[in-house]
């Protein structure tokens, strides 16, 4: 089916008919869906080399709707006058005779006074449109300017047989973008005038009268009693009404919204034809026809494949938001092929409605190829008060189909040293739930403390992802450790503590981005109920509440601001093992100090200890320029002993981040430094990661 909008003369006692297209104009506006056309009438992505003085001119563009008697033989009645246009060209002896002129500009369209001398000279020039004002809105001005032939070589110097071709055929293209809208009668006059004061380009000007804007006399949708009931709701869908300007991207645009509409009511096998037409240039009116093929009314059946060596039918039904016998709904077939792509798993994937042959049901065809599975990665980083820090890994993406995951982990670095086996079950019998595993072994040298641990873990969670950013995230999990550790508290001494938890998380994201986010807010909470046993057997609780607001101040200017508070139930602080106590300091905390650096400290060495609450507060202005942006920032922050956090030995660090706004989010560089340090802190703190802040 040719995608446009048929256009032809009503009948008033002549035979004459012309039928052109309205796709080709709809190749300026990326708002409106690309039309397809024959090759002869497709428009250049780029400006053509300018032509030789003397050389014929190729055929223009056809765009928007031709002038029905445009080229008939003088013997057919011409046209009624448009009062607009004769009206305001008085004296103009032509008007009688051509009312429907595309451009009046005469043989010389270049006033004496434009400073020509020989027609080799060459001059540059502005371009300015009059009388359109109230009509040219933005995307009449982006077309114009996207397929004017004058715009594209205004910033060079022209010759005046280039100028006249050039108004010519931008002539041409004013009246078809003016036809596009329903002015059908427009008189555009065009001339070069000398340069005004202050300038040395050559006035260019288009004197426009647009006439008389037609309107529609009737609109014909016809098909629609097919639709099982469904006729009204349909209708409504189509915006054209009688009244209404024969405008071409409204019809078009009332034409594709009839296409979805259809396609989420059930009807996968729908046709649109292209809108048509008839206009009568006497009473300055059209009338509107479009037909439409239903197709049948579907549910969805089931799903098929061919090729299951990455998962079968049964695992995409799973990940489907639809059940079989639900009403077909185009959104939700293209849902699905987003959450394929999502699975990392595909190189490509594309769903087909196939008709099951019962009238009733349509399967869903799934052909997919497989990508690559395996992947090593590396990362290399430092931060001031971890040191350096190296890791590799090795991931097969469906060891354990379907999706199932595992990765092998190491790290070497200056505190810490990590081996570590993950297995990860995505979309665990539901759309982005995961199913997670961890067996770590893992010696971590700190100032707070010094563990030897071994941890197994599992967790069920609900996850976000860029792709399919959700407002509400959780996890349910439980862990074992067992853990050697030696603090400032035990006096270098090496305690063992055995350690099982249910920690359980619930976060509701109401940002606009998961790595940028530019307006909105996020609030999460964390509960861990814990038993230790070191010695003796006690238990507690760790709670902590995270919050965060972003406030757009103009396109390029965000306000962010972050609140965190913890505290742990029950037991001392000197009983709870050292990795398992609250800390603050660092990338991720209060820039401009260590990390973990932050709170109660103990010992000849003055070494952090952590705590059982915890206070973070973070202030930062986000100032873009392009691709790159700076961020003046003001955190704070406190761990204290007791139940409750004490505000009054906030540490406070301040600084200044810049980042680089990649495809896949922004790259994170942030220079801190304390305002009140504590005896040993740093002068200067640098931190590096992808991703905002917070």
């Amino acid at each position: 089916m040719t995608d446009g909008l048929r256009t032809r003369r009503r009948s008033s006692g002549r035979p004459y008919a012309a039928r052109l297209l309205f796709a080709p104009l709809l190749l300026a506006a990326p708002c409106v869906v690309r039309a397809q056309q024959p090759p002869s009438q497709q428009l250049p992505s780029q400006a053509a080399p300018e032509p030789e003085p003397d050389q014929t001119l190729d055929a223009m563009p056809d765009i928007g709707v031709a002038w029905p008697d445009m080229g008939q033989p003088d013997s057919i009645t011409p046209l009624p006058e448009d009062p607009v246009a004769q009206s305001t060209t008085p004296g103009d002896p032509t008007a009688a005779q051509t009312p429907a002129l595309v451009a009046d500009q005469g043989a010389d369209p270049v006033d004496d006074a434009a400073g020509f001398t020989d027609a080799t000279q060459e001059r540059r020039y502005s371009v300015k449109l009059n009388g359109i004002d109230a009509i040219a809105d933005t995307q009449f001005t982006l077309r114009f300017d996207e397929l004017s032939v004058l715009r594209q070589g205004q910033g060079k110097p022209a010759n005046l047989a280039q100028i006249n071709r050039r108004m010519k055929e931008d002539g041409e293209l004013l009246d078809r973008l003016l036809r596009a809208k329903g002015y059908y009668a427009a008189r555009i006059r065009s001339a070069v005038a000398a340069p005004p004061p202050g300038s040395d380009r050559l006035s260019v000007n288009f004197d426009v009268t647009p006439g008389t804007q037609y309107l529609l006399e009737s609109v014909d949708v016809t098909g629609l009693a097919e639709t099982a009931g469904q006729a009204a709701r349909l209708r409504a869908a189509f915006p054209p009404k009688v009244g209404d300007p024969v405008d071409a991207d409204a019809i078009l645009a009332g034409r594709d919204a009839l296409a979805t509409k259809l396609s989420e009511s059930g009807f996968p096998f729908a046709k649109v034809d292209e809108p048509e037409v008839r206009i009568d240039h006497e009473e300055r009116k059209g009338d509107l026809d479009i037909i439409v093929t239903p197709g049948g009314f579907r549910r969805f059946g089931a799903i098929r494949m061919d090729d299951t060596r990455l998962f079968d039918a049964r695992h995409v039904q799973e990940i489907a938001r639809f059940d079989p016998g639900d009403t077909y709904m185009a959104s939700d077939v293209e849902d699905l092929r987003r959450a394929i792509v999502a699975t990392g798993l595909v190189s490509t994937v594309t769903l087909k409605p196939v008709d099951t042959g019962d009238g009733e049901h349509v399967d869903i065809d799934v052909s997919l190829r497989p990508a690559p599975l395996r992947t090593i990665a590396g990362e290399l980083g430092y931060g001031t008060g971890e040191g350096y820090r190296a890791e590799v890994s090795w991931q097969h993406r469906n060891f354990f189909p379907p999706e199932g995951a595992v990765t092998l982990r190491g790290v070497l670095g200056t505190q810490e040293q990590t081996a570590s086996f993950t297995y990860r079950r995505s979309n665990f019998h539901r759309r982005d739930n995961v199913l997670t595993g961890l067996v770590s072994v893992s010696n971590i040298r700190r100032d707070a403390y010094d563990a030897r641990t071994i941890t197994l873990s599992g967790g069920l969670e609900r996850t976000t992802n860029i792709l399919f950013q959700k407002n509400w995230v959780w996890r349910v999990g439980a862990e074992l450790v067992a853990s050697d550790e030696a603090d400032a508290f035990s006096g270098g001494a090496r305690r063992t503590f055995l350690i099982g938890a249910i920690p359980l998380s619930l976060t509701y994201d109401g940002s606009d981005d998961l790595l940028n986010p530019s307006k909105g807010f996020r609030l999460g909470g964390r509960i861990s109920p814990e038993l230790s046993f070191q010695n003796t057997t006690f238990g507690y609780a760790k709670v902590q509440l995270d919050g965060s607001i972003y406030q757009p101040l103009g396109e390029k200017l965000v306000v962010a601001a972050r609140a965190r508070f913890g505290t742990i139930l029950g037991s001392t602080v000197e009983q709870i093992a050292p990795s398992r106590r609250f800390y603050a300091g660092g990338g991720a905390s209060v820039r401009g100090y260590g990390y973990q650096a932050i709170g109660p400290r103990y010992g000849e060495d003055d070494d952090p200890v952590g705590g059982k609450s915890l206070a973070e507060f973070s202030l930062e202005t986000r100032i873009r320029f392009g691709n790159f942006g700076v961020v003046p920032f003001v955190d704070a922050g406190n761990i204290s002993t007791t139940f409750l956090p004490r505000f009054r030995d906030l540490r406070i660090g301040a600084g200044m981040g810049l980042r680089y706004y990649s495809n896949f989010g922004p790259i994170r560089v942030d220079v801190g430094t304390p305002l009140n340090p504590h005896s040993g802190d740093p002068k200067i703190a640098v931190y590096v990661s992808l991703g905002q802040a917070f």
